[in-house]
C-alpha cells in the first residue's frame, strides 16, 4: 500500500505520555497502530515524573510498572502538606489505601515514556517528524484519519480511529470546534534537578510567605525543586550572582529546604519555568476521534494528575473499544459506540480530578489574603479529620472518584464539627 494511502486501525497524533499509552492500549488489542509527533526526539521535561496507584495499575498490567523499578524508580509513602519548618500539617497516608496500591511511583519524564515505548507491539509503528496538518473527513463529517507532511511530502493517513493526543494546545481539538477554555494560574513554576541532596521520604509541599515550594525524589540520589515565583520573577538576563541570591532567599523563607541549599546552589542552571494552568475539554470525542492526555484535561502540576489521567484514559478508550469490537476489525460503526462510552465513562472522572486538584492547588499557592485565610484553614481541618484525609487520598490516587459533599467542604473549613471525622471507610 502506498504511503500516500497509507490504511491503520488508530492513528495516534503525539507521542507523549498520553499519546504512547494510547498506543500500547491499542496495539494490546491486536489492532494496527501508527503513532506521529512533530517533534524529532522527546525533550527531557520536568514534567509527570510522579505516577499515581490508578495509572500504576495499568502500568503494572502492561509490565510497564516493573521497567520503572528496574530502573531506579522511587516508591513515595505519602503526600505531606508542612510548614516552612517541616512540621507535617496534612499528610495523605497512601500505606491506608488497597493492598498493591499503596505507594506513589517516581521517575524522569523521559524514562517513563521509554518505558511505555519499549511495551509497544510488533503491529504499532512510531514515526518522528511528522506533522498533523489536518483531520480528514468523509461526507457526514466524521473524521477518518489526517493529512501529515514529513521531510517535505504530504500524504494521509486513513484509519477508523484517530487518537488527539497532541498537547494542551491541540491542533485537532481546535479544528473539532470544541472550546475548550483554558485557565492560568497567577504564577509560574521554576524547576530545579539537584545532585547530591539529602532524600526525601515524601512527596512534600511546603509552605511559605510566597507560595509553594514542593521536593521529592528523583533516581540516581537526585531531587526535584520546584517553586512557586511571580509571572515575571525570574524572566530577564539575571546573573549568576543574582540568581544564587534569589535562591538563598527561597531556603531562607523555608528552614526545612536548608540541606537542599548546597545542591540548589550548585544546579541553579538545571532550571526550567513552567507556565501553569488547568483547563477540562467539554467533550472527550467526536465521531472517529477521542482526545487523550493534554489534549483533553490540564491540571497543576502540584496534584501530579496530569500523566496519570492520560494513562487510564488511554487504558479506558482501549477497554471500550474492545468490547464494542468483540474480536472483529474495527469499523466506523464500532468505534463511535466506543467513543461514546468513553465520553460517558471518563468525562464526569476528569471532572471530579479536575476539582480535586484545583483545590489541592490553590490550598497551598493562592496568595491572596483570602486564598491563605482559606486555604491554611483547609489544610488544617482536612489535617485532622481521618475520613476526609481518606476521601482526598483516594481521589488524589486516581482509584475512582469519592465525590466531596457540600457538608463535607464545611467540616473541611471547620465551619462545622464532624461527627463522623473517625469514621474512615473501608478500601
Amino acid at each position: 500500500m502506498s504511503e500516500k494511502n497509507a490504511r491503520y486501525d488508530a492513528v495516534v497524533c503525539g507521542a507523549g505520555a498520553g499519546g504512547l499509552a494510547s498506543a500500547h492500549a491499542l496495539g494490546a488489542l491486536g489492532l494496527r497502530v501508527l503513532v506521529v509527533d512533530k517533534q524529532p526526539k522527546m525533550r527531557p521535561v520536568a514534567k509527570g515524573e510522579v505516577l499515581q496507584p490508578g495509572a500504576l495499575r495499568v502500568l503494572r498490567r502492561w509490565g510497564t510498572e516493573r521497567l520503572l523499578e528496574q530502573r531506579g524508580g522511587v516508591r513515595l509513602g505519602r503526600l505531606v502538606v508542612r510548614a516552612p519548618a517541616g512540621t507535617p500539617l496534612m499528610a495523605l497516608d497512601y500505606g491506608r489505601l488497597p493492598e498493591g496500591d499503596r505507594w506513589l511511583l517516581s521517575h524522569d519524564h523521559l524514562t517513563i515514556l521509554d518505558a511505555l515505548a519499549e511495551g509497544l507491539g510488533p503491529a504499532v509503528e512510531v514515526r518522528r517528524g511528522v506533522l498533523v496538518e489536518e483531520a480528514l473527513r468523509d461526507g457526514s463529517g466524521r473524521v477518518t484519519g489526517v493529512a501529515v507532511a514529513e521531510g517535505g511530502r504530504r500524504y494521509e493517513v486513513h484509519a477508523p480511529l484517530t487518537v488527539a493526543a497532541d498537547g494542551i494546545s491541540s491542533r485537532l481539538r481546535r479544528a473539532a470546534g470544541i472550546d475548550a477554555r483554558r485557565v492560568d494560574y497567577p504564577h509560574r513554576l521554576v524547576s530545579f534537578d539537584l545532585a547530591g541532596a539529602p532524600r526525601p521520604d515524601d512527596f512534600s509541599a511546603y509552605l511559605s510567605a510566597r507560595g509553594l515550594r514542593l521536593v521529592y525524589a528523583l533516581p540516581g540520589d537526585r531531587v526535584r525543586l520546584y517553586v512557586q515565583t511571580a509571572p515575571d520573577e525570574l524572566r530577564g538576563g539575571r546573573d549568576r550572582s543574582a540568581l544564587a541570591t534569589w535562591a538563598e532567599g527561597v531556603v531562607a523563607e523555608v528552614p526545612a529546604l536548608e540541606p537542599l541549599s548546597g545542591p540548589l546552589l550548585a544546579g541553579l542552571d538545571s532550571r526550567q519555568m513552567l507556565p501553569v494552568s488547568r483547563f477540562l475539554s467539554p467533550r472527550l470525542a467526536v465521531p472517529g476521534m477521542a482526545f487523550v492526555g493534554e489534549a483533553a484535561y490540564a491540571v497543576h502540576p502540584m496534584a501530579a494528575q496530569g500523566m496519570n489521567t492520560a494513562i487510564t484514559c488511554a487504558a479506558s478508550l482501549a477497554d471500550r473499544l474492545a468490547e464494542h469490537l468483540d474480536g472483529a476489525a474495527p469499523t466506523a460503526a464500532t468505534v463511535d459506540a466506543a467513543l461514546r462510552a468513553y465520553q460517558a465513562e471518563r468525562r464526569p472522572i476528569l471532572a471530579q480530578a479536575a476539582t480535586t486538584s484545583d483545590n489541592a492547588a490553590r490550598m497551598v499557592t493562592d496568595l491572596t489574603w483570602r486564598g491563605r485565610v482559606v486555604g491554611r484553614r483547609a489544610v488544617r481541618f482536612t489535617g485532622r479529620n481521618p475520613r476526609l484525609l481518606h476521601t482526598v487520598t483516594y481521589n488524589m490516587s486516581g482509584l475512582g472518584p469519592r465525590p466531596m459533599t457540600f457538608l463535607d467542604r464545611l467540616h473541611q473549613l471547620g465551619v462545622l464539627p464532624d461527627p463522623r471525622a473517625h469514621r474512615v471507610p473501608q478500601t
